[in-house]
């Protein structure tokens, strides 16, 4: 076990010594240990709900005359991805695309930075819990910027939710995240969002009500600083999908996730 643990040490450090220069590695080398021995390390969960739940009765109509203009709604039972599932197991991701490149933004607000690695290399490395004092512009963050070439096989696979606004196009951004981490309070175009394997806080905020939040801290660090001087009127609609659920956000609504466990999701964004 100590050699192990001595290895584990030697090979974080000459990790430490490539990683891009101004992307700092944003945990102590116990915790990434740790998360290393333990895929499956996660926060506790708040069990608050602010958001509306509905099974999959909800009809289309319905979906457009009560949500898709106006707020946010989970839908439980809407699509039935367990074969995707199974195909998003971390050993199949590392067997399918371990040695392809993945491109990272930091897990800002307006993710600047751009850095290309490993799939294997981030899952193995990169993919951490994350500490509250690690800014969001030094995380690296896999989601979004998908190679649709190299990633098409898979995303064949999933069963995206059948309702759709009228005029749009649907376009998917797949991301894995370690506990802890997130996106801050950002906002564009309406979409869906699934949760494959672990949980994801969402706090969500009307298009007319701007959060107070820093764009290069991490909802981590907002949850824990700001959220509790809340007033209960400034205080978001709030969340935690699990895997069979999937969000509705409307269109321009502020919203920061914060991944509770190990996380692999899925996002549709209906452009």
């Amino acid at each position: 076990m100590v050699l192990a643990y001595g290895v584990v040490v030697l090979l974080l450090l000459w990790f430490h010594s490539r990683r891009p220069v101004n992307v700092k590695f944003c945990s102590s080398v116990t915790s990434r240990i740790l998360w290393l021995m333990n895929w499956s390390t996660g926060l506790s969960e708040e069990e608050h709900c602010t958001v509306e739940r509905r099974d999959a009765s909800l009809t289309y109509a319905e979906f457009i005359q009560q949500y898709a203009f106006s707020r946010p709604v989970i839908i439980q039972g809407l699509t039935d991805n367990s074969e995707f599932q199974a195909l998003c197991t971390k050993e199949r991701l590392l067997e399918e695309y371990g040695e392809r490149l993945v491109r990272l933004s930091t897990a800002n607000t307006y993710s600047y930075q751009k850095v290309n690695v490993r799939f294997r290399e981030y899952v193995e490395l990169l993919l951490k819990p994350q500490d509250q004092d690690c800014l969001g512009s030094d995380t690296l963050y896999f989601f979004g910027d998908n190679n649709f070439t190299e990633w098409g096989s898979l995303f064949e696979k999933y069963s995206a939710p059948p309702f759709q606004i009228p005029g749009t196009s649907k376009a998917y951004s797949f991301g894995i995240a370690g506990s802890g981490t997130g996106v801050p309070f950002h906002w564009h175009g309406p979409g869906f969002s699934e949760v494959i394997f672990g949980r994801k806080r969402w706090f969500l905020y009307p298009p007319e009500k701007t959060p107070e939040f820093n764009p290069n801290r991490t909802t981590l660090s907002w949850l824990m600083e700001t959220y509790p001087l809340l007033l209960d009127v400034d205080r978001p609609l709030e969340c935690t999908i699990h895997p069979g659920e999937v969000l509705y956000f409307p269109d321009h609504w502020w919203h920061a996730t914060l991944n509770l466990d190990t996380s692999v999701f899925i996002s549709t964004f209906l452009g």
